[in-house]
């Protein structure tokens, strides 16, 4: 059984998503980046459908006050 992880936030880009997450992580919150781009193959397809930085359920509101994310 997976952990399970919600969405903190989404991001038009990797970079951007990649920012956020070091924001995280020095505030002592693991984060994770989920994207369809085609196993990288693809990058344009983040376009489409964003990139989601998730955390676990019980870090939700840490995390939105860490990245300024209205809830």
């Amino acid at each position: 059984m997976q952990n399970p992880q919600v969405i903190v936030a989404e991001y038009e880009n990797e970079i951007d998503a990649e920012i956020a997450k070091g924001h995280l992580r020095a505030s002592g919150i693991p984060a994770n980046i989920y994207k369809d781009d085609g196993g990288c193959m693809l990058p344009p397809l983040q376009n489409s459908g964003g990139v989601q930085l998730v955390v676990a359920p019980h870090l939700r509101e840490r995390a939105i006050r860490v990245l300024n994310v209205p809830l």
